[in-house]
């Protein structure tokens, strides 16, 4: 009875194409700019070990911290913060640049005193870890679907 009622069903992720990343496994991968330190951790979750280096990506971070409510004691009450990441993968063997993309992310934050807050401060690592993994997402879904074997 299941089988019948169920037998129109479509999944969602009915092609495998879009589980798939294609750099895994297959990707040096460099960080310059703003160190996160937690940002390392993070990469080898999206790109796995290195088990043969088709590619090299370097990953660029800027960060602009934008007062966006300021008191009449200028204290900051609310800070936007841009992280911007700038990929660049280079097909290695063919030694030239396959994708270049500049991916923004932005997030708030209510600093609650001028000295040490341990809850502002867990608050702000979450946000940039919640920044990092939806920017690492953001470029994995930008790359299945394209031809990364020729240069740009």
């Amino acid at each position: 009875m299941f089988i019948i009622s169920c037998s129109d069903i479509d999944f969602v992720y009915k092609e495998d194409k879009n589980l798939i990343n294609p750099l895994y496994e297959k990707t040096d991968v460099s960080t310059s700019g703003l160190d996160i330190n937690f940002m390392n951790s993070y990469l080898p979750m999206f790109f796995g070990n290195k088990k043969e280096v088709l590619f090299s990506l370097l990953i660029k971070i800027e960060q602009n911290k934008i007062k966006r409510s300021v008191e009449t004691n200028q204290a900051t009450s609310k800070l936007r913060y841009e992280l911007k990441f700038i990929y660049t993968l280079i097909l290695n063997e063919k030694n030239c640049i396959t994708f270049d993309k500049e991916l923004v992310s932005y997030f708030s934050i209510i600093p609650k005193s001028s000295g040490y807050n341990y809850g502002t401060d867990s608050s702000l690592e979450k946000k940039y870890q919640l920044a990092i993994t939806e920017n690492l997402n953001r470029f994995v879904s930008l790359i299945t679907d394209r031809d990364l074997d020729s240069c740009s």
